[in-house]
């Protein structure tokens, strides 16, 4: 039995993740922003919870190291912190901006950051990336910034702490239907246009991401560091289906 940490497990994604973590028998901790939100989903799921604001460096060395007290140790940490901002860079304040690079790469620096200090034994980190951080994409400046920051960070830090044997490697999706991406999965038309550039037809779940990270978080998987794996229905390579 292995034991995980996840940042804003209360996520549509982190959801999924738990429930596969916790029927392969690990013990799983959930963090959230919102209290009440995540009490009931930490309730749902059977797990311990934790309130932290992600983005806070003090606040995540306090969680991780609450966390490894009781859990004894850490084995692996994903972060599922993060926000979606659809806008072009003429358009974008600096408050957007900042918003933006502190909900997702902010988030993913303070993780890898409490994870060199406390996972003492080794382990795996996983953060979120996107595949507009490869793909060029209108109107996604801010966010593509944001995630494309994130791959260097996840590539060095790999590089930093490999003599610590802790593992980090990154998830790139694609457009995924999750309570974050409702502005555009709500809407037929978008719906339909962002459907149409991932080659195999269909926008993804979160049990196509989940899965994903859960693979780089089990010990089984421990020779692997330093990777992005694009889970994104063909959107970064192939965009859009050819009919033959």
């Amino acid at each position: 039995m292995a034991n995980y940490l996840l940042i804003a497990g209360y996520s549509s994604i982190g959801q999924v993740a738990a429930k596969l973590l916790l029927d392969k028998g690990h013990k799983v901790m959930i963090t959230g922003k919102n209290i009440e939100k995540t009490k009931e989903i930490a309730s749902d799921l059977g797990v311990g919870f934790k309130i932290v604001d992600a983005a806070n460096f003090d606040n995540m060395d306090k969680i991780l190291a609450e966390v490894k007290s009781e859990f004894g140790q850490i084995d692996g940490v994903a972060n599922f912190a993060g926000s979606l901002l659809l806008k072009p860079a003429h358009l974008t304040s600096f408050e957007d901006y900042q918003g933006v690079i502190n909900d997702n790469l902010t988030t993913s620096f303070a993780t890898v950051r409490a994870c060199a200090r406390y996972l003492t034994n080794g382990g795996s980190v996983v953060l979120i990336s996107s595949a507009v951080a490869k793909i060029g994409m209108a109107n996604h400046e801010a966010i593509a910034a944001a995630k494309a920051a994130i791959v260097g960070l996840a590539l060095s830090a790999a590089a930093s702490y490999a003599v610590n044997n802790i593992r980090f490697n990154v998830i790139a999706p694609g457009l995924i239907d999750t309570n974050l991406t409702k502005s555009i999965t709500n809407n037929e038309t978008s719906l339909k246009f962002s459907t149409s550039m991932h080659a195999l037809g269909r926008i993804g779940k979160s049990s196509d991401i989940a899965s994903g990270v859960v693979f780089f978080l089990l010990p089984e998987n421990d020779w692997i560091t330093a990777q992005v794996l694009a889970i994104d229905g063909g959107l970064s390579s192939i965009r859009g289906k050819v009919k033959i």
